[in-house]
């Protein structure tokens, strides 16, 4: 079998999160330059520049709406789908990549139960969700699948102010390698990609803060914050069976050598 059909996504459909802008929608993106349709997962329908440009790459897109903060909205996104499987691209979904993601900054002293909840929701309890409803619909129809979730280096690391979104990253480690274990008899396999730095909207602060870039940059050996386009190989090789098919369960960093200092 040649190499590069290793990464042929051709005829499944990648339901993704958080595909609106930065490694989101570089991920979305790479899914479909290897062949793949996909779903978005959407607050709502302002920013379709995503949707757009994977329609232009000849790849079928649409957008689902859901406010994945709230449990109640994220419970009906998979269920709903899946009752009209046969509508879908390519007649189901096959992998799924959980990157949506937010960010709250206080000392752990002064951290609101507002923000904690609204952080560990969306970044660990939606998780969750979306992968059991998954999960569910491959086990009952004896289906195969990819599970891609963004994990961090926080799922390893403490970081600064930052306690509810290091907690959560470290569950969602923690939930990766549980559901692995649960259902790769099942022909599932389950991984993570843990980000180090990267210039996203959701680090402005950090690199606007000219002492704590310094600090950060001081320790990255590649000598340079990472960019959403990094994500685009790891995610098709974790999306493609041919390409991982005996991996699961693992987190890879994408960081610069940040964790091998």
């Amino acid at each position: 079998m040649a190499i590069p059909s290793f990464f042929d996504l051709s005829g499944k459909t990648a339901l993704v999160t958080g595909g609106t802008r930065g490694i989101g929608r570089a991920m979305a993106l790479a899914l479909a330059e290897a062949g793949a349709d996909i779903i978005l997962v959407q607050r709502n329908t302002r920013d379709s520049s995503t949707r757009d440009d994977i329609i232009d790459l000849g790849r079928k897109c649409r957008i689902v709406l859901a406010d994945l903060s709230t449990s109640a909205s994220v419970s009906f996104v998979i269920p709903d789908l899946v009752s009209h499987a046969e509508m879908l691209p390519n007649g189901g979904i096959h992998i799924l990549v959980n990157c949506a993601g937010i960010q709250r900054r206080n000392p752990a002293h002064e951290f609101p139960d507002s923000e904690w909840n609204e952080v560990v929701q969306t970044n660990l309890s939606t998780v969750f969700t979306m992968c059991r409803d998954i999960g569910k619909y491959w086990i009952e129809n004896d289906i195969g699948g990819r599970i891609v979730n963004v994990a961090s280096l926080l799922s390893f690391q403490g970081g600064i102010n930052v306690p509810a979104y290091a907690a959560a990253k470290h569950g969602v480690m923690g939930l990766t390698k549980s559901l692995s274990n649960e259902w790769a008899k099942h022909g599932i396999a389950v991984n993570a990609i843990a980000p180090g730095y990267i210039a996203t909207d959701m680090n402005k602060d950090l690199q606007s803060d000219k002492e704590r870039n310094k600090s950060i940059m001081d320790r990255i050996p590649a000598g340079r914050w990472g960019n959403p386009d990094d994500f685009k190989g790891p995610v098709v090789f974790l999306a493609s069976e041919k390409a991982s098919g005996y991996i699961n369960g693992e987190t890879i960093v994408v960081d610069g050598g940040w964790m091998g200092r």
